[in-house]
């Protein structure tokens, strides 16, 4: 279907980036202003000189290269790829040149001191070669390939925070530089940006004629004799190479290799040559407007919020405002080229069995573990001293996972999404940005508090995502791609509060990092209550959970109250969410992966699913929170993160291979 372009009194599209324009030529005069009294030429060395040649103003120039790098560079990508959604952050390029970045600071320091370019596009080529590779049995479909970069970029940025982690390094450092701040202190970061622009749009311009074709269909391209696999490769490393620049520079910056070719398109922009000119435009514009919000935001008492969480925060409304407005190419049904799993055939006794299992795990990890003399199994008087260690931790990673797994088996229901989990929409960290608003109320806010904030935002956070999802008439896949622009805009939140570096910051940080060691029997026994408390319920509601996947008129006509119970549901897996992220926060993919374990198993109906993954999620749970705790001894890795790397590659894997359907 065209799109028409909106008509009646809006402002042209010329108009409105000009005026745009002019913005942040204001906030650009208002800052060059507070220094400008001082800095005129005169005899001397004056500070505010220095501050005005050497930081204000190559600060404005990296924004505006900055910004147009990775608009070229994002309509790069967005073309050969046929994707809209396609840029250098949805594909994990920017994730991947931070992990090699920090990979090489803590195991080869040398190499960042003069390659520290090359470094970043090997770990941004890497990772896109990743996803390309993941998706290419399926034909680099738009939803795979984006879905694929979330979860190779989660990922890498889990493998990145646990290597800062197992190298007795603070975790607040990687947050500052991460969250991409444009300070600068030279001129080199903009030089280097120039040149990888110019090269970049010189690049375009002699591939046009292959970009062109590109932006076709497969059949169409093959028969107008282009080699579209080399070109496409060609056109990508030269995309990466600029995109991986901008993150080696200035961190990761978000979003504005997304919405500028797509705001370039909506402005008007039909042909390539015309997208070539107004991307770039339009990402300078973008960014060196957001980081003067920013700015002016500091005011005079130093800048708190660096200017990539501020792009996340205006990228993630963003994406949810263009989803409707995007025509893609091809939307597919994630569940088609996968087979429908097998039914067990005595569901209850694999169910004991899991059980059996689950207890076993929790055994040995209660004896085994690593000390400063090595292995040793615990017993006798050791055993009774470690266990009023272990044992709180134990307990409440298996509530956590076995919460995390209910909540996940409820989502997938409701939404029909065999993808839906509270990581993938959001709810996790939507749980964080509701601890936040708590927490900017009172730094000292009481752990009851907290949680009810917590409870609070994954609900909200839940309630809108299937409400947008209901109002735009999104398909599951659009459901998803909406979750990853909330979760990336409730992201935001945190990161910018955990970059002011006050009290909040702190409790944050302990939050996000997801770890079990400051667990007591008090907490065990608590997430032990509340999820009998909370399980039980979704029980009762096994027949809701059968019937809802069969969609709304058929759970209708069957006599199903389907709008409360959906309210039902989605409350008890908000709060079943909000409980677990408390302890391990929001980067466990243990949602997602124990219901699809379970129903690989065989478990297809809702009851047997419900209980299969609940295990599978403690399981899952105990045996990451043992491994946090012995993988890098005598540092402790976060039990939520360590699930997270677990969890990352499955993901892909199961992209890769095809989604199984509902049974």
């Amino acid at each position: 279907m065209t799109e028409r372009a909106t008509t009646g009194h809006a402002l042209p599209p010329t108009a409105l980036w000009s005026l745009l324009a002019l913005v942040a030529a204001m906030l650009f005069a208002w800052r060059v202003g507070m220094q400008w009294p001082t800095a005129l030429p005169g005899d001397g060395v004056d500070l505010d000189r220095v501050i005005l040649f050497y930081s204000i103003l190559p600060r404005a120039a990296v924004a505006m290269l900055a910004g147009a790098v990775l608009g070229l560079s994002g309509l790069l990508l967005q073309r050969v790829l046929r994707n809209p959604l396609a840029e250098p952050s949805t594909l994990g390029i920017s994730a991947g040149a931070q992990l090699a970045m920090t990979a090489a600071s803590i195991y080869a320091p040398f190499l960042m001191e003069r390659s520290q370019g090359p470094v970043a596009f090997a770990g941004g080529i890497a990772a896109v070669l990743l996803v390309l590779l993941l998706t290419w049995r399926r034909g680099l479909e738009p939803v795979s390939v984006v879905l694929a970069g979330m979860m190779v970029a989660l990922t890498a940025s889990s493998i990145s925070a646990a290597l800062i982690l197992a190298n007795g390094d603070y975790l607040f450092s990687l947050f500052i530089w991460g969250g991409g701040s444009l300070v600068q202190q030279d001129w080199g970061p903009a030089i280097a940006l120039s040149v990888r622009l110019a090269v970049g749009a010189v690049a375009a311009l002699l591939l046009l004629r292959p970009l062109t074709i590109l932006g076709l269909d497969d059949a169409s391209a093959r028969s107008l004799g282009i080699a579209r696999h080399s070109s496409r490769f060609l056109v990508i490393a030269i995309a990466v190479w600029m995109a991986t620049t901008v993150t080696a520079e200035v961190g990761v910056i978000g979003f504005v290799g997304l919405a500028a070719p797509a705001l370039a398109t909506l402005s008007g922009a039909r042909t390539l040559r015309q997208k070539l000119l107004a991307a770039p435009l339009i990402g300078a514009i973008l960014l060196w407007l957001t980081d003067g919000l920013v700015q002016l935001a500091a005011g005079t008492g130093g800048e708190r919020i660096p200017t990539g969480a501020g792009t996340a925060l205006l990228g993630g409304p963003a994406l949810l405002w263009l989803l409707p407005r995007l025509r893609m190419l091809e939307w597919p049904n994630l569940g088609a080229h996968g087979a429908s799993p097998r039914k067990a055939g005595r569901p209850w006794l694999i169910i004991l069995l899991l059980l059996l299992v689950m207890l076993l795990a929790a055994g040995i990890v209660l004896v085994l573990g690593r000390g400063p003399a090595g292995w040793s199994v615990a017993g006798g008087d050791m055993l009774f001293d470690l266990a009023a260690w272990r044992a709180p931790r134990i307990g409440v990673a298996a509530a956590a996972g076995a919460m995390l797994a209910a909540a996940g088996v409820v989502i997938q229901r409701i939404t029909g999404n065999p993808l839906a989990s509270p990581e993938v929409l959001g709810v996790g960290t939507g749980a964080g940005a509701g601890l936040t608003a708590v927490l900017a109320l009172s730094a000292a806010a009481v752990p009851g508090w907290q949680l009810a904030g917590s409870i609070l935002g994954a609900l909200v956070v839940l309630i809108a995502m299937l409400a947008i999802g209901a109002r735009a008439k999104f398909g599951a896949e659009r459901l998803l791609l909406a979750g990853v622009a909330m979760s990336a805009l409730c992201s935001a939140i945190i990161t910018a509060t955990i970059a002011m570096g006050n009290a909040q910051s702190y409790v944050l940080l302990r939050w996000l990092s997801g770890s079990t060691s400051q667990a007591t029997s008090v907490d065990a026994w608590l997430m032990i209550a509340c999820l009998v408390l909370l399980i039980l319920p979704l029980f009762l509601a096994t027949r809701w959970l059968d019937i809802l996947p069969l969609g709304e008129n058929t759970a209708r006509g069957l006599g199903l109250p389907v709008a409360n119970g959906r309210l039902t549901l989605i409350v008890l897996a908000a709060i079943l969410t909000a409980l677990a992220a408390m302890f391990v926060g929001p980067l466990s993919f243990v949602g997602l992966i124990a219901p699809h374990l379970a129903r690989l198993v065989g478990f297809a109906r809702a009851r047997t699913h419900l209980a299969g993954a609940v295990l599978v999620g403690a399981l899952l749970m105990i045996v990451s929170d043992w491994l946090s705790r012995i993988a890098a001894f005598p540092y402790e890795l976060p039990a939520g993160l360590f699930a997270s790397l677990l969890g990352g590659p499955y993901l892909v894997h199961l992209l890769a291979k095809g989604v199984p359907r509902h049974g």
